[in-house]
């Protein structure tokens, strides 16, 4: 018999029909005369309840069905009259799978912290909690695949493996095939890069930026959407190693389009989940974050706030708040201020246009002041920062004046520079930290629980 997915077996016009389900086993209770077990397939967060006659079945056929064992049944799906359920299946018969020993499996049916689960990363999936969660970033991945494509941009894939720095940080990580344990050297005692595969120094890349802009100035609109890597030694509940961007570059975008492209770009998603994942943002909401569908509906129905770094910093200065961080300008903000304008003082989201030059990034337009540059961060209750864009600098001696302020090796440069060299157009882009949009739409705290393996400082476990 063909199996049905434990999250199509609660369509009502299967009711009285013969059912085939597969799945791991959550629990199973009874007596003598009746066994229920309840069974996960990962499909949806719901169990289907499977009764057992005990009339049927021995003792010894069920004694393997233990939590975390994985079984096949068919039987009848037959209107349940238990709480909390619209149906279950009257067994038939039985298969066993795999078993699960009860004194090794470290899933037991009982509360588990997060940071237990952590360190049981290869497991974990299997818990009510994350696979709502990961059914939730599967969702918004879909979502961010249609919003771009019912655009009309085009999805470019960028390089992993690169030989420049586009956030100019420095915190890469290198890669190279050279023996670490006797490295070849110049005659002035440099390492000698021209021995490595690629013939000089590369790394993992922090953005798909810089060529995504590449890409934008030939198609018009792309967007990026992989892993990037940081080798910041940051131990804080909102960074990882190894996370996901979208990164979107637009032809003929100024700052004001690019902030309307954020602002329905997050709201899309949001929705998206809303609608698709409603069950699983309901769990997660009663479980772990009693007000997260009030705040993603408040993100849907209000304007995003727009306003100045300039004047952001004078809110904050005169809030009379004593911040961990003094506010003045020309810091780049922390998440407590970010927080402080969104959560406290405007209510509602909120994007911050305009920044100091010296905190910016290089490529970003250089305002008329002389003083600031065209970026917009959008920020978000609960998060901070979730998105980071600007207009870029499309004037090549602007460009080239900044580049050269910065210390940046032209060797690095020159492809990026020829898009202002050769038809250059206004453009603009923004950046997505993925795994921050999925932390905001599940309610979670720490970023380390909403993508599957986690890579932190001493952590590449799994």
């Amino acid at each position: 018999m063909k199996r049905t997915k434990i999250v199509d077996i609660f369509n009502p016009e299967l009711i009285g029909t013969e059912v085939c389900v597969k799945g791991w086993v959550r629990t199973r209770r009874g007596n003598k005369y009746v066994q229920f077990v309840a069974l996960n397939d990962g499909s949806s967060i719901k169990n289907i309840q499977i009764v057992f006659d005990m009339n049927v079945f021995t003792d010894e056929q069920l004694k393997p069905i233990t939590t975390g064992s994985s079984i096949c049944v068919e039987g009848l799906l037959v209107e349940s009259m238990g709480k909390g359920q619209t149906c279950e299946i009257q067994a038939k018969t039985l298969e066993i799978y795999g078993t699960a020993d009860p004194e090794t499996y470290p899933l037991q049916k009982k509360g588990h912290t997060l940071e237990f689960l952590r360190e049981k990363a290869h497991l974990r999936p299997r818990t009510n909690t994350f696979g709502a969660i990961l059914r939730v970033r599967s969702a918004l991945a879909f979502a961010i695949h249609r919003f771009f494509q019912e655009k009309g941009f085009f999805y470019l894939n960028t390089p992993l493996i690169t030989a420049s720095d586009c956030e100019g940080a420095g915190a890469m990580f290198q890669v190279t095939t050279l023996p670490l344990n006797d490295l070849p050297k110049t005659e002035d005692g440099s390492v000698d890069y021209s021995q490595d595969f690629f013939g000089k120094p590369t790394a993992l890349t922090v953005s798909g930026q810089l060529e995504g802009e590449l890409g934008a100035t030939a198609l018009g609109a792309i967007y990026t959407f992989g892993p990037t890597f940081r080798a910041e030694n940051s131990n804080t509940p909102r960074h990882l190693s190894e996370f996901w961007m979208v990164e979107p570059e637009m032809a003929f975008y100024d700052i004001a389009d690019n902030m309307d492209l954020a602002e329905e770009f997050v709201k899309y998603c949001i929705r998206y989940a809303l609608d698709h994942c409603r069950d699983d943002i309901e769990f997660l909401a009663e479980h772990f974050d009693k007000g997260l569908i009030e705040r993603l509906e408040f993100v849907l129905h209000n304007d995003f706030v727009r306003l100045t770094y300039t004047e952001g910093v004078k809110i904050l200065e005169e809030s009379g708040r004593k911040f961990e961080f003094p506010v003045s300008w020309g810091i780049d903000l922390q998440s407590e201020h970010e927080r402080y304008l969104v959560e406290e003082h405007f209510k509602k989201p909120v994007i911050l246009t305009d920044y100091p030059k010296e905190i910016k990034a290089f490529y970003m337009k250089q305002n008329e002041d002389g003083k600031t540059v065209r970026a917009m961060d959008v920020l978000f209750p609960n998060i901070g920062e979730i998105i980071g864009g600007s207009e870029r600098e499309a004037d090549y001696d602007k460009l080239l004046t900044r580049i050269e302020e910065l210390g940046i090796p032209m060797k690095d440069m020159w492809w990026y520079l020829d898009t202002r060299r050769f038809g250059t157009v206004p453009h603009s882009g923004f950046g997505l930290g993925f795994e921050r949009l999925v932390l905001f739409v599940t309610g979670m705290t720490n970023i380390r629980d909403v993508i599957p393996f986690p890579r932190t400082p001493n952590n590449a476990e799994f």
